[in-house]
């Protein structure tokens, strides 16, 4: 931070508990009831402006949350405001020379006017704001082609879906504008203004239309970088700062593909994590080979089960072998589907990839909302496919994109996963898997106690491969980066460490 300023807050949000099969409700998780600020000696400082784009291989310095911004006031503790940063539920652009044609899934959203004009339709959904709205701001992603004269921005009704609207189906717009452009450089951000009519909690929707005959084209929700309703306001309650110690340096270790009763592999693994403190994390594969409630009962309890009481699991595509995985979610005490926690200044989010993960699915429109409201500075998520691998038996996992995707778009430090039974460090990597310094590092560590799987040819990406090889990930969490260290069992030297800071 800069000398003058002092800064500490601690975000907490109520969010519902689902039991075995039931899926979150975005709509029910993001209740933000405690907001703890403290300023002294602030200088102002103005909310981000339209930020230049970057090269291919690296996402805008824009598209990350907006984090909490301190204002002035008279008083030696000042008043604060905060930015959300929220994504569409839906868009789509509507084009006149195909009047029937929906265009709902495209990854561009084009505005012209003319012979064969374009419309773009957006819509957000807030939830409750626990506070005072300031300002909320429209950001689009300007593509290849910028605009001498930009398009205006109107609102209209929730009359529109993304896979039903066209040009003829389109809903109308007022005359009164919201806002308007005219420069609009291409690959860069602009803002539109929209604090009149975004109140509160409730469903925004809005047109883009041109008013002069020259066309621009953002990237929509399904593109690279999604538009974003950027909401800032000033919270109803303040309080004393955090203690320091929530910013105190955490332990995070486990590994995946655990649990197997013909062997000890898992005993040696769990031997490791008696003498290693700290919040443990599962991978999946927790007990082969069908997650039923035997095995979780002979094989995973007298081993990694003993530290049940720090450990925060999810499941793997073995563990939903028993249907909707039922003894996995009776042994672990109904825990969600998919979480989020923090872990000193980490956000964390245990997410599910034998559920849906399309860019409708629950689990997708929780985990974007959730980064959303909370802006923390390093964030890190774990579940068990991998996107990226160079293992020969399951390998790279195209399905599971959207997450990925997702988290790169949020600014996100590193996904844990498991699946193949090896050991892979990967470096940063954009949403195609090509070397990005500002992109999601993935570490697969699948190295529990499951019978080895073999490499095949090395992705480009792959800095570090190991198998066959048993032991666990131990991660410690700074407030501004992270050490890694893989620690095998006893008997065995292979290791790799490393330090870097968050983005």
């Amino acid at each position: 931070m800069e000398d003058g300023i002092l800064i500490m807050f601690l975000i907490q949000s109520q969010r519902a508990r689902a039991q075995s099969s039931p899926i979150l409700s975005a709509g029910s998780n993001l209740f933000l009831i405690l907001v703890f600020l403290f300023v002294t000696g602030c200088v102002p400082q103005a909310p981000t402006a339209n930020s230049p784009g970057s090269s291919s291989t690296q996402t805008p310095e824009s598209t990350q949350p907006v984090s909490p911004t301190p204002t002035a006031s008279a008083s030696p503790t000042q008043a604060v405001s905060i930015s959300y940063t929220f994504f569409p539920d839906i868009d789509a652009s509507v084009r006149q020379s195909e009047p029937d044609t929906n265009l709902g899934d495209k990854d561009s959203l084009k505005v012209d006017s003319g012979s064969d004009s374009y419309e773009t339709f957006i819509r957000f959904t807030l939830p409750e704001i626990p506070g005072t709205i300031q300002h909320a701001y429209l950001r689009l992603y300007s593509m290849e082609n910028g605009s001498q004269d930009g398009p205006a921005i109107y609102a209209t009704s929730a009359t529109w879906s993304e896979g039903d609207i066209t040009w003829n189906t389109r809903p109308t717009h007022p005359d009164n504008k919201l806002d308007n452009k005219s420069t609009i450089d291409p690959q860069t951000w602009v803002e539109y203004d929209v604090t009149s009519v975004v109140t509160g909690q409730g469903t925004y929707d809005f047109i883009l239309g041109a008013d002069s005959g020259d066309a621009v084209s953002f990237s929509s929700r399904e593109g690279d970088w999604p538009p974003q309703l950027v909401v800032t306001f000033i919270p109803d309650s303040v309080s004393a700062p955090t203690p320091a110690s929530s910013m105190d340096d955490v332990t995070f270790v486990g590994a995946g593909d655990i649990s197997m009763c013909d062997n000890d592999n898992d005993e040696s693994t769990a031997e490791l994590l008696d003498n290693i403190p700290g919040t443990i994390f599962t991978t999946g594969d927790n007990a082969y080979s069908d997650g039923t409630a035997e095995q979780f009962k002979n094989c995973y309890d007298s081993t990694w089960g003993r530290l049940k009481d720090r450990t925060k699991p999810v499941p793997g595509n073995h563990d939903y072998h028993t249907e909707d995985a039922s003894a996995y979610f009776n042994y672990f005490n109904d825990i969600p589907p998919y979480y989020a926690y923090d872990l000193g200044s980490w956000r964390i989010y245990a997410l599910n990839s034998d559920l849906e993960v399309s860019e409708d699915s629950e689990q997708v429109k929780w985990l974007k909302l959730d980064l959303a409201t909370h802006p923390n500075h390093c964030v890190l998520a774990y579940w068990h496919v991998p996107r990226w691998s160079s293992g020969s038996t399951h390998g790279s996992s195209k399905h599971i994109q959207v997450l990925w995707k997702t988290l790169y778009n949020a600014g996100a430090e590193l996904v844990i996963n498991g699946h193949e039974h090896n050991y892979e460090r990967f470096m940063p990597m954009n949403v195609e898997g090509l070397s990005d310094p500002q992109g999601l590092r993935e570490m697969v560590v699948g190295t529990g106690g499951g019978k080895p799987y073999p490499f095949g040819d090395p992705l480009p990406t792959s800095e570090v491969r190991n198998t066959p090889i048993y032991g666990v990930l131990k991660l410690t969490l700074h407030s501004d980066g992270y050490d890694w260290k893989f620690v095998p069992v006893a008997g065995s030297t292979f290791t790799d460490s490393g330090s870097t800071d968050c983005h």
